[in-house]
């Protein structure tokens, strides 16, 4: 072993003078300047930004977008339906990702226009391009979350809220989470009601008859479905899902 360590070591030693004095590589962080004072980020720290706000992307799609509460009342629907795993989780988190992309189409519309296309054109700073971009999403936030959320969130955080705009997204955000999760339910909860009427018709049916030991989830679930399609029920949910948020002053 010794006599191939030492012939390694001895080439090692004949690149260390190369290394010592080649160029350092690209700076991984600087900041410019510019004459009124501005400050403003590398391509490198651009990227990096970039990078990190991807990994960021799945959370953010679910705590600053209308994704919570389109897939938890599907996942709602489903359980009313009794139908099990059908739809699959895939399907529900598609239609819910699809309609999501559908309702905050104005808002991605906006920050595109005044923030993204501005800084692709190099108008504005990176700074200044982040700072538009948020406008919008805060404006549709706010538009959706309840005023006691915010007060209850504000005041654990100790913050006065004097207008809606000045809310700092670390308490809009809970708060935003929040107010879509009593939502969806309320929404869940007008699922199931047509549903658990069919349920009890079905059980009384079957205790009357003596059937007891069949189960009425085998013979209500037919007519739930039949109920649902004759309903056109698919339509019904996503339009009032679509209906139900709140963008640019009106609804979808």
């Amino acid at each position: 072993m010794k006599k191939y360590v030492r012939p390694m070591f001895g080439i090692a030693l004949l690149f260390f003078p190369i290394m010592a004095f080649s160029e350092p590589g690209i700076p991984a962080f600087t900041v410019e300047t510019d004459a009124a004072g501005n400050q403003d980020y590398t391509l490198t720290m651009q990227i990096l930004l970039l990078m990190t706000g991807l990994t960021l992307l799945p959370a953010a799609l679910i705590a600053m977008t209308s994704f919570l509460r389109i897939v938890v009342v599907l996942a709602l629907l489903r359980q009313a339906l009794g139908t099990q795993q059908t739809p699959s989780n895939q399907i529900l988190v598609g239609l819910a990702l699809f309609l999501t992309l559908f309702i905050m189409s104005p808002v991605l519309d906006k920050i595109y226009d005044d923030a993204v296309s501005p800084y692709l054109e190099e108008q504005v700073k990176f700074k200044e391009a982040i700072d538009i971009a948020k406008v919008p999403v805060h404006q549709f936030m706010i538009q959706q979350t309840r005023s006691d959320d915010l007060g209850m969130f504000a005041e654990m955080a100790d913050i006065q809220l004097t207008d809606p705009e000045s809310v700092p997204f670390k308490v809009l955000i809970p708060a935003y989470m929040t107010s879509e999760l009593k939502t969806a339910f309320q929404i869940g909860f007008m699922i199931f009601i047509p549903f658990l009427i069919i349920d009890l018709v079905v059980a009384t049916l079957l205790m009357s008859m003596g059937m007891m030991m069949l189960s009425p989830m085998i013979i209500s679930l037919p007519f739930k479905i039949m109920l649902f399609v004759l309903i056109d029920g698919w339509a019904l949910i996503m339009g009032t899902l679509a209906n139900s948020f709140v963008v640019a002053g009106g609804s979808i």
